[in-house]
């Protein structure tokens, strides 16, 4: 079976800066791109980040450009998503998920196929 997991979030204070990892295990995970959603409490899931794992190309949603940084390591099956000037609203439970969008469509989540339990990301003000 393919597995996610997710770490590294936590609990900082407006500005700080926290660097979630997913971890792809098990079988072969065939995807074109992974990315990172997040849904808060009362909210729709909405994508944060996505990148093109064979070209390399990267996708974010406006709300963290300039804030966030999606990244891979091939050879680690490990991807990353590093947030610095974290704020109040950036609360939320993230995931990370693996899927086959078209890149104009990178934060359509019911593209990607693959999902990791998630890792809480909390921001205090």
């Amino acid at each position: 079976a393919v597995q996610l997991v997710e770490s590294g979030g936590g609990s900082v204070q407006a500005g700080g800066s926290l660097r979630l990892s997913c971890a792809a295990s098990g079988a072969a995970v065939s995807r074109s791109h992974m990315g990172w959603f997040r849904q808060a409490p009362g909210k729709e899931r909405e994508g944060v980040a996505a990148i093109d794992i064979s070209g390399g190309t990267t996708y974010y949603a406006d709300s963290v450009k300039g804030r966030f940084t999606i990244s891979q390591d091939n050879a680690k099956s490990t991807m990353y998503l590093q947030m610095n000037s974290l704020k109040p609203e950036d609360t939320a439970m993230y995931y990370c998920a693996a899927g086959w969008p078209y890149d104009d469509f990178w934060s359509r989540f019911t593209d990607y196929y693959y999902w990791g339990q998630g890792t809480q990301v909390t921001v205090s003000s």
